[in-house]
């Protein structure tokens, strides 16, 4: 059984600003406690982790503009996400002085590291220029179940009539699969939360629950439920348990960030840029992000462009992604509507 989770996330600094598109299935989040009426919503921590060395490497201070107060600068500035929140071989992250040789370098290192090639690097104006940067980072990791799940009957998820594909633990499967669900909380059927383990450092906590909260909340009342939960945390024989396969992509172009200059500095961001694919079936998980960002001189003009219990996941849901011996998540994803999210998805 394979899960694979491929977190791929890049940041640049280099190009134009681009028109954001409208999120009408599913909304990208720059920080993990960003506010959305968007009911279908994700974030990943690596658009921090750029913003991080925007501030650390080039900025050297918290990232303010002149001629505007942005309260998502603001929120960035916070750092709340750092690297220290992933183990090493799991991301790469550079900057500097925007030129082909900075491209080829990062080119052979995500081959090197990751055997990865990038989607966006060719996108691009890679000539030198004075005050031209480039901020890059990637994420990515691989893990699987420790036992691929059963296919599971098609079935409706929510209100939706069309239906979608499940993945789980029913009557006639196999009880070794038992021993990868660690129950969190079971309150009642519609208020519940499990932990699937993997092969490796990477745990995934599914959380069924109807709250519109921001995810840092969610979070929270995740694990302050499991603290106040007296119940079996063992995943018991009667026990069954429904997921269902994700297929997502996303673009986003955090717009509002653009062409302000910078306190202290002659800089404007000219880009601020995330992809997200992420994937999800009873093998594992695939993720991969790119983003970018890209910095310039302010006058240069940019371009614009026990009783059985079901843990059914088949009604609105939120989807966290954690190393184990870690204090933050770093990745989350509100399931509302699967169809919209699935619609996303790269065939």
């Amino acid at each position: 059984m394979k899960k694979l989770l491929v977190l791929f996330c890049i940041l640049l600094i280099a190009g134009g600003c681009t028109m954001a598109k409208a999120d009408k299935n599913l909304e990208v989040l720059p920080l993990l406690s960003s506010k959305s009426e968007q009911a279908n919503r994700v974030w990943v921590g690596t658009f921090q982790l750029v913003w991080n060395d925007l501030m650390d490497g080039i900025v050297k201070g918290p990232v303010k503009f002149k001629d505007y107060k942005s309260p998502l600068a603001k929120q960035l500035n916070k750092q709340k996400f750092k690297a220290d929140q992933l183990s090493e071989d799991s991301y790469y992250k550079t900057y500097g002085e925007t030129s082909p040789e900075l491209k080829a370098q990062i080119e052979t290192a995500i081959k090197e590291k990751f055997n990865e090639t990038s989607d966006i690097l060719d996108s691009f104006d890679w000539t030198p220029a004075p005050g031209k940067y480039f901020i890059y980072a990637m994420l990515k990791k691989d893990f699987k179940f420790l036992t691929t799940f059963d296919k599971l009957k098609p079935a409706r998820f929510a209100h939706s009539f069309k239906k979608v594909d499940y993945f789980g633990i029913d009557e006639n499967s196999d009880k070794v699969l038992d021993n990868m669900i660690n129950v969190l909380f079971y309150n009642s059927k519609d208020d519940f939360a499990v932990a699937i383990r993997t092969d490796g450092n990477d745990v995934v906590y599914l959380y069924r629950t109807d709250d519109d909260k921001t995810f840092d909340k969610l979070y929270s009342d995740m694990f302050m439920k499991k603290v106040y939960y007296d119940g079996p945390s063992k995943f018991n024989e009667e026990d069954e348990l429904k997921v269902p396969n994700i297929s997502l992509y996303r673009e986003k172009s955090f717009d509002e960030l653009c062409n302000h200059k910078i306190k202290g500095t002659d800089l404007i961001i000219s880009q601020a840029l995330e992809t997200i694919d992420f994937k999800m079936d009873n093998e594992g998980v695939k993720l991969k992000s790119e983003a970018g960002m890209a910095v310039a001189l302010s006058a240069i003009v940019p371009p614009q462009k026990l009783e059985p219990r079901k843990f059914y996941f088949d009604d609105t849901f939120v989807l966290f992604l954690q190393e184990a011996d870690k204090m933050k998540p770093y990745f989350a994803l509100r399931v509302n509507d699967i169809s919209l999210i699935n619609k996303t998805g790269r065939k």
